[in-house]
C-alpha cells in the first residue's frame, strides 16, 4: 500500500473527510468530524488507526509492524508501519475496523446528519 492507494480508500468509505488540522504533512482521515486514521506525509510511511483495546495488544504482540500509537492513546490506537510485512487486505480491514469504532461513538445527532447525506 501507498499514500496514494491508502487515501483513495479512506475515501471511498462513506462520509469519510480528510484535512491537515495539525500541520501541512499529517494528514487526517474523519467520520462525523472525529479522527479514525492519521498517516504523515513525511518521513517512514505509518498509520495511526484506533483499536478495540484488548486487540490493540495483540495485534502489538503478533506483528513487528504495530506499535502503540505514537502521540495517541496508547491504549486505544496503533502506530503501524506500512512497510511490506503486513498484506493490504490485513491493513483495509484494520482501517475499516477503526472507521467502525469511530462512528458507532458518534452522538445519534451526528449519525442522523450522516444518514441523510446517504451514509
Amino acid at each position: 500500500m501507498n499514500i496514494e492507494d491508502l487515501r483513495e480508500f479512506c475515501l471511498s468509505l462513506p462520509g469519510t473527510t480528510e484535512d491537515f488540522p495539525f500541520d501541512e504533512v499529517t494528514l487526517v482521515f474523519k467520520i462525523g468530524g472525529k479522527m479514525y486514521l492519521l498517516t504523515g506525509l513525511d518521513g517512514p510511511f505509518s498509520i495511526n488507526v484506533k483499536c478495540d483495546p484488548e486487540v490493540a495488544v495483540s495485534l502489538r504482540e503478533s506483528y513487528p509492524a504495530v506499535k502503540p500509537g505514537y502521540h495517541m492513546n496508547k491504549n486505544h490506537w496503533n502506530t503501524v508501519d506500512i512497510d511490506g510485512s503486513i498484506n493490504d487486505n490485513t491493513l483495509k480491514d484494520w482501517i475499516k475496523q477503526s472507521y467502525q469504532l469511530v462512528y458507532s461513538a458518534l452522538p445519534k445527532s451526528v449519525k442522523a446528519q450522516l444518514a441523510g447525506n446517504g451514509i
